[in-house]
């Protein structure tokens, strides 16, 4: 960039920064389910009424987003906190906010200064509801380092720097491979077009499986502003920008997708002087600083702690027991993601959706696509390194040569993508990228590079989709439904190895748990919550994996029949202490809960409407990810119809009566209906005001 471009850009910077929102020109529309329809004038203005409608609904989540931004939230969480605060120093993320603002676009710049506003404005108007003292106000800077961090957590990176920390990479003189995948996280998206659908319209599924509260949680709200901006659709606690969901023409959702995106190097340290490694034959001074965090031990008191932290011009180091190790991802020098969700929120067309993709700002994530001009499509996205095809890259790679060192990253045309496949649907559900439609149009690997290391091959999900999909010729909207709430298992269960013997084993085996038994191998294999075998499998599943774990044994290896035995022994045991009998119900053990509602909900790991659960204090599992935001859309030349609910309501606030408005829905498999149309949400609004 010239010294004039770069002048003009400060320049820009400094009226953009101090140009203050007219709050007048703000109006936030509230529905009957406090969902916030934001109007404003400019796109800067619409995003300060989002910060201020989201803080007013979750004001806490927000705020623990930002506060590693300013080594602040191990003052509010201990060690725990402190660990994100430590992420963003190894990391650099100050120093990447610092570098690339410069290369961020005036209209991206635009909604995170006036999110920021609004923001803050909400701060100054209530300090009794900051957390930690001082964390106001924010900075653009302590916005961008902050999003740096969220890049890296969905890029994996804090996997990695766990396992880094906890000795678990195997040296390269240990090792016969490194397995640097973290757990696996789970979504839906389907799209058809008039090819398949019985009525001619294009439906989208938009269905992630997030956590259901916290830093990850969906958040809905409708953004409208004057400049082209018209987007209904979830985001996450301090996002100024919807990332999944419809505006008047197109819509998309994302999927978690697990293409290689980090690389781990074992580096040789001058054994004569430990600040040294080696590049090329000579060696070369790690650059390292001393940082001092404070963090909370109890009683509210804070001590600081010292640490050092060293880079690498092969990334980030970390010293273990092992050794040094450096890891590298392209999310090291990326903030422009909410620059492409905002140019994907206000795209027209299939067109000009494409152009914002090709800024690869965001770092992974499928996309499944659908728009009123009855284009489907899909891509598995993710900013990935150019690397040296004749080196493993799926192990731990001696990182000695500068040749190794990863500057560049694939562009868009490299990347699996397909639009409009014949067979008129496209689906996804964290499975290969190499299966995403029908068989004979599915795209083909060996196309592609092969350090790409697509790790996804099929789930239960992926399978049990095309079992449904090969009984329609078309599908109407009710068939939509029913194949987007499915919760059948596949003909047979994937990922279970030898634990499928358990539903051929001989009852005689186990006289003392031949009632166990029975209920699981009668099991129908499917997990709507009045269902009779689902709960006894779900705690023998679980059992079985522990027992299994405890003796380092996998799901694939021979299981003897002791292990069965005592699994059914400890799921029988279970069921009795908890609920005087073993032929409950999947309701009767699993629950949706938040304050005074407990409602018995559906779903099993993996199903296509799945729910994942931990134990409760009582005896019962208690959902805590899964089946999360859900839109489901329709689109002609008319517009879109759309129909959303998520898991408890649309505000974190005890006292609110959207604190647990939509869990009902939730559990009963109903939508809501929802609208793009100013006329009707005015009509139908509760509550129309302006921030502050």
């Amino acid at each position: 960039m010239s010294q004039f471009k770069i002048l003009l850009f400060f320049i820009f910077l400094s009226l953009t920064a101090s140009a203050q929102v007219n709050t007048s020109n703000i109006e936030i529309v509230r529905d009957k389910w406090g969902v916030p329809h934001i109007y404003g004038i400019t796109d800067k203005e619409t995003a300060y009424g989002l910060a201020w409608a989201h803080a007013e609904d979750d004001f806490e989540t927000i705020q623990k987003t930002f506060l590693p931004a300013k080594s602040m939230l191990g003052r509010l969480e201990g060690m725990s906190g402190a660990v994100l605060d430590y992420a963003v120093e190894l990391l650099k993320s100050r120093e990447v906010a610092e570098r690339e603002l410069k290369n961020l676009s005036p209209e991206g710049l635009n909604i995170i200064y006036g999110y920021l506003e609004g923001l803050n404005a909400y701060a100054k108007k209530y300090p009794e509801k900051i957390l930690v003292k001082h964390s106001f106000p924010l900075t653009i800077y302590d916005y961008l380092t902050g999003l740096n961090l969220m890049l890296h957590l969905f890029s994996d990176t804090g996997d990695v720097i766990g396992q880094l920390l906890s000795n678990s990479v195997k040296p390269l003189e240990e090792m016969s491979g490194v397995d640097n995948i973290g757990n696996s996280i789970g979504s839906n998206g389907f799209a058809f077009n008039s090819k398949k659908t019985e009525d001619g319209k294009t439906y989208l599924n938009i269905n992630t499986h997030q956590p259901l509260e916290g830093s990850f949680a969906w958040y809905e709200a409708h953004v409208n502003s004057e400049e082209g901006w018209n987007m209904l659709g979830g985001l996450f606690p301090g996002l100024p920008v919807p990332v999944i969901g419809t505006n008047e023409n197109l819509g998309w959702t994302h999927t978690y997708n697990f293409p290689d995106m980090n690389d781990i190097f074992q580096l040789v340290v001058n054994p004569e002087n430990e600040n040294e490694y080696r590049v090329d034959d000579r060696w070369k001074q790690f650059e390292s600083k001393e940082i001092k965090l404070k963090v909370k031990i109890f009683l509210g008191l804070k001590i600081n702690v010292k640490r050092k932290v060293i880079w690498s011009d092969f990334g980030p180091v970390i010293k273990n027991k092992k050794g040094y190790f450096a890891f590298f991802s392209q999310s090291l020098n990326n903030i422009s993601a909410v620059e492409q969700w905002l140019r994907m929120n206000k795209a027209t067309g299939f067109k000009e959706f494409e152009a914002a993709l090709k800024l690869l700002g965001i770092p992974r994530f499928n996309i499944v696509y659908a728009d009123r001009e009855d284009n489907i499509f899909y891509m598995s996205n993710a900013r990935l390194s150019v690397r040296d095809p004749n080196i493993d890259w799926k192990e731990l790679v001696l990182g000695d040569k500068s040749s190794l060192i990863l500057r560049e990253y694939h562009p868009y045309e490299d990347l699996p993508k397909l639009l409009n496949p014949p067979s008129g649907y496209i689906f996804n559900t964290n499975n290969s990228p190499f299966n995403s439609t029908s068989r004979e149009y599915n795209l083909i690997e060996e196309k592609y590079p092969s350090t790409f290391n697509f790790r996804e091959k099929e789930n239960n999900r992926s399978i049990r989709f095309m079992e449904q999909i090969k009984d329609y010729d078309k599908i109407s909207y009710s068939d939509f439904k029913t194949i987007k709430y499915d919760q059948t298992y596949p003909d047979s269960i994937l990922f279970i190895g030898n634990l499928n013997t358990i539903f051929s084993m001989s009852r005689d085996s186990f006289p003392d748990y031949h009632d166990i038994l029975s209920l699981i191998q009668k099991w129908n294999k499917q997990g709507s919550y009045n269902n009779l075998g689902s709960a006894q499998w779900s705690i023998y599943y679980r059992v079985i994996q522990q027992i299994l774990k405890k003796n380092n044994l996998n799901v694939e290896d021979t299981i003897p029949l002791q292990y069965h035995s005592e699994a059914l022994s400890k799921t029988k045991k279970y069921l009795l202490k908890h609920f005087g009998k073993v032929d409950i119900l999947l309701g009767d053990l699993q629950r949706h809960t938040r304050g005074n509602l407990d409602l018995p909900v559906s779903g099993l790991t993996d199903m296509i409407a799945p729910s994942y659960v931990v134990d409760d204090d009582n005896g019962r599992f208690r959902v805590i990810s899964g089946e999360s935001y859900i839109m489901l859309t329709r689109y002609s030349k008319k517009g879109v119809e759309i129909e959303t609910v998520i898991p408890y309501g649309n505000s974190n606030d005890p006292s609110s009566p959207h604190f647990t408005d939509q869990m009902q829905l939730y559990v009963d498999k109903r939508l809501k209906e929802m609208t793009l149309d100013k006329m009707k949400i005015y009509k139908d609004a509760l509550r129309i005001y302006n921030p502050n």
